[in-house]
């Protein structure tokens, strides 16, 4: 069997201006036969609400990812700044990071630390039922330590609880769009009440408690 080998000279190419025009068709149908299919992240399914209140601080680099993740999945969904006009108030009751020591050197210091990270909230609806209880969501990472370069090692633990943060959203949103959470919606008015918290943020200390887990409370 003979195979046709084309040279450079016998093909003949689209130029620049031809190739864009035909990318930007290809994307246009791609989008449209995804949208008619109802495309949404894998895995993923839209949450019952249309607004959603929370005490997140929606500024920060989780609580902009938590806001995308929700809405790439709910396109329906928004999030808006009166718990009184949001259809459920998701609350973070708490978001604890501690270290823990996980070796020392034969001069009795810290070679090593285990990060846990342990992230509780709820959503209540407008009346204060309970549309799901409190959750507790834990990650736990190790990470080496050397109390030569102090600051260089409190930055890379303040990112790494960052990025352990980071990656519980998908498990936020599976909780949020799980199927007893809609039908709890969905009847909410037989879902057991509980006190509907003030409208306040989060507290934001400009200093995380594990600081002071370091030796010297963090300082050389």
């Amino acid at each position: 069997m003979r195979r046709h080998v084309a040279t450079r000279d016998s093909v003949s190419r689209p130029t620049p201006t031809l190739r864009t025009g035909l990318h930007t068709l290809l994307g246009a149908f791609l989008c449209l036969l995804l949208a008619g299919c109802g495309f949404h992240l894998k895995g993923a399914t839209p949450v019952p609400f249309e607004t959603i209140y929370t005490n997140i601080n929606l500024d920060t680099e989780f609580g902009v990812r938590l806001r995308r993740t929700i809405q790439a999945n709910s396109p329906h969904t928004r999030f808006v700044d009166n718990r009184r006009q949001a259809d459920v108030y998701l609350q973070q009751i708490s978001n604890d990071q501690r270290l823990r020591q996980l070796s020392i050197d034969a001069d009795g210091r810290v070679e090593e630390y285990e990060l846990a990270l342990s992230f509780i909230f709820q959503v209540l609806d407008r009346e204060g039922h309970i549309i799901l209880a409190p959750t507790t969501l834990r990650s736990i990472r190790d990470i080496p330590y050397n109390v030569n370069v102090v600051q260089a090692k409190e930055n890379e633990i303040t990112r790494m609880f960052n990025d352990m943060q980071i990656s519980l959203i998908d498990q936020i949103l599976r909780r949020l769009s799980a199927p007893e959470v809609r039908a709890a919606y969905q009847n909410a008015a037989q879902q057991p009440s509980a006190p509907i918290p003030e409208d306040t943020p989060v507290n934001r200390s400009t200093q995380p408690g594990w600081i002071h887990q370091l030796p010297n409370g963090g300082r050389m």
